[in-house]
């Protein structure tokens, strides 16, 4: 989705194919210890219903703590999660941060094809969406490269 003049939200979207299979990745997106590694400290559990954070230096007024829930988790397709983070009244980032996580694995020639959708950036969400924006695509490149050190 992108951001047009009546205001809708936009979403930031990562495709990358991997030449590793969907239960090898889907370990890296689900095991707690194996997310610290390409994202933050977590309390992750792959369970539908299990409320979890993560947390990260704090920035101005916000603690660095993300609050999510897994929304759904089909493995090794899909995992879907809440994100919601950031501060009321932290004028300098925008505003609170209220959104969707969607990680998708197809099968591809050998591999996998990996999708993520981070989706729910309004208009007051500009100055999180241009600092994810760049890192996502880090992160995709950081689950790979541990994907490949998994035996």
């Amino acid at each position: 989705m992108t951001q047009d003049e009546s205001g809708m939200q936009r979403a930031i979207v990562v495709e990358r194919v991997m030449p590793h299979p969907p239960e090898k990745i889907w370990r890296v997106l689900t095991e707690s210890g194996l997310i610290v590694r390409w994202l933050m400290p977590n309390d992750f559990i792959a369970r539908v219903g299990h409320r979890f954070t993560f947390r990260t230096t704090p920035m101005g007024n916000w603690d660095g703590v993300v609050d999510c829930e897994v929304l759904d988790c089909d493995p090794p397709r899909l995992l879907r999660y809440s994100w919601v983070g950031g501060s009321t009244t932290n004028d300098a980032y925008g505003s609170r941060l209220n959104s969707v996580v969607t990680w998708t694995l197809t099968p591809a020639g050998g591999g996998t094809a990996l999708r993520m959708e981070h989706d729910g950036f309004g208009p007051g969400n500009e100055f999180a969406y241009q600092a994810m924006s760049g890192g996502w695509a880090c992160i995709a490149e950081r689950i790979e490269a541990l994907t490949a050190e998994l035996t």
